[in-house]
């Protein structure tokens, strides 16, 4: 099992940016970002290969969110610019195998972070 410990979350303005953290325990496979904004099921939002060579996004965030990981720190980072309040949400790292895109293929979870954005 890995340990994955999100940081970064917090409250920030509509057009704001803000950066996620998140540390493995161990070297991992693929990892991604999941969230669940408040009422709603959890959503992908990006996931990145073993080496960062590939990288997908959700349609919603293509363009403003960057994905991105360190191996040697074992380092997974969200860099999210232009936010609206549609991403208000709690914030996952996940840690799976394959392209990340459904929870089905995650295999450990972090505990998640908040992020609020305010209109």
């Amino acid at each position: 099992q890995i340990q994955l410990v999100e940081s970064g979350g917090g409250l920030v303005q509509a057009g704001g940016s803000l950066s996620l953290s998140c540390a493995a325990s161990r070297r991992t496979n693929s990892m991604a970002w999941f969230r669940r904004p408040p009422g709603k099921e959890r959503e992908f939002v990006a996931s990145i290969s073993s080496t960062g060579a590939l990288t997908f996004y959700a349609a919603s965030v293509k363009g403003r969110f960057t994905i991105s990981r360190d191996n040697d720190k074992n380092t997974l980072t969200l860099q999210m610019n232009n936010l609206k309040p549609e991403d208000t949400a709690e914030y996952y790292c996940a840690s799976g195998w394959g392209k990340i895109e459904s929870p089905d293929q995650v295999g450990d979870w972090g505990q998640g972070t908040q992020v609020t954005v305010s209109s």
